[in-house]
């Protein structure tokens, strides 16, 4: 009897054993993290790091690409900020297109994500349809569809006709061109609408229910709670559609080219031109890091201004 004890006893050491010794070399063997990532780390390292690392070295270069990048220091800023007034101009439209254009599509995006956040038959089918023109976002296809849309024989101006006005060309006139950017730009909200709805359906319904007994409005009741409980997804669309609409090219390069009277050169058209229309990779990277750099500053600035309307449970708006 105490032989059989024993002989079960060393088999369930020697099984413990085993059980330590694969887990120890499966699990803690502190490459098998690097390995599982290493495919992205790879893009992050050849795609993404090496070329900015090139490009902050050519800012400062002569380059090209048909001739060696020759050194010149910070002539290339200079040039930019002292004698560029393109550069200026293409900044301007571009801060004025974000100004615009981010407002309207978080707007746009929250109003739909209230009317979808319903328990309504058929809720999903709505939801895929409004979601759907953002699945194929900044394509050629809508820029090229857009373009006849509000062309001078386009749908736009046929609908007008059958009012009896005389509609224009839009995309033509440099007091409208810029406005049917910011309209395609605002039409293709699902993203933010997606992300708003997730937003929704976290607010507690009990503060509705009690905001209703206490005879809160729906005005109130939006502006007293769901403001505020969704403030922190806000500030999330806010800097990630900031970001996206400052680098806002395929649609002002297929629609407008930059025009009319360069009313919709965007800055990175004008990034676009200086790189592979007049081959000066140097200056074009020079762009690129200052567009870097204004897009940080305005992300800083609207992490900065958060401390004052965004609210977070644990902690409340600090400048409350």
């Amino acid at each position: 009897m105490k032989a059989e004890t024993s002989i079960a006893t060393q088999r369930v050491q020697s099984r413990k054993i085993t059980s330590s010794f694969s887990l120890k070399g499966r699990w803690e063997s502190p490459f098998a993290g690097y390995l599982f990532i290493s495919p992205w780390l790879l893009g992050f390292l050849l795609l993404t790091l090496w070329p900015m690392i090139q490009s902050m070295y050519y800012s400062f270069t002569k380059y090209t690409l048909l001739d060696a990048p020759e050194w010149i220091g910070l002539r290339n800023y200079e040039r930019i900020f002292a004698d560029d007034e393109i550069f200026r101009q293409s900044l301007k439209i571009t801060i004025l297109f974000v100004v615009l254009s981010v407002p309207i599509k978080l707007f746009s995006a929250l109003m739909v994500a209230m009317m979808l956040n319903k328990k309504i038959k058929g809720i999903s089918v709505y939801r895929t349809f409004i979601y759907l023109p953002s699945l194929i976002g900044s394509s050629i296809a809508v820029a090229i569809l857009w373009q006849n849309i509000f062309g001078i024989d386009g749908f736009i101006n046929k609908f007008l006709g059958m009012l009896g006005i005389n509609g224009t060309s839009w995309i033509s006139n440099p007091k409208t061109a810029l406005g049917t950017l910011i309209i395609l730009v605002a039409w293709q909200f699902g993203s933010s609408m997606v992300i708003f709805l997730a937003g929704l359906k976290q607010i507690p319904t009990e503060l509705y229910e009690a905001s209703s007994v206490d005879g809160a409005s729906k005005v109130r009741q939006f502006v007293s709670i769901t403001l505020p409980m969704l403030s922190p997804v806000l500030l999330f669309n806010l800097v990630l559609q900031t970001i996206g609409s400052f680098q806002m090219f395929t649609q002002a390069f297929i629609i407008t080219k930059g025009g009319p009277i360069n009313s919709t050169y965007m800055y990175a058209l004008y990034l676009y031109d200086r790189a592979f229309s007049r081959y000066e990779m140097g200056y074009a990277s020079a762009l690129a890091w200052i567009l870097l750099v204004v897009i940080a500053v305005v992300t800083a600035i609207i992490f900065a201004s958060s401390r004052y309307w965004v609210f977070y449970e644990t902690e409340g708006a600090k400048g409350k």
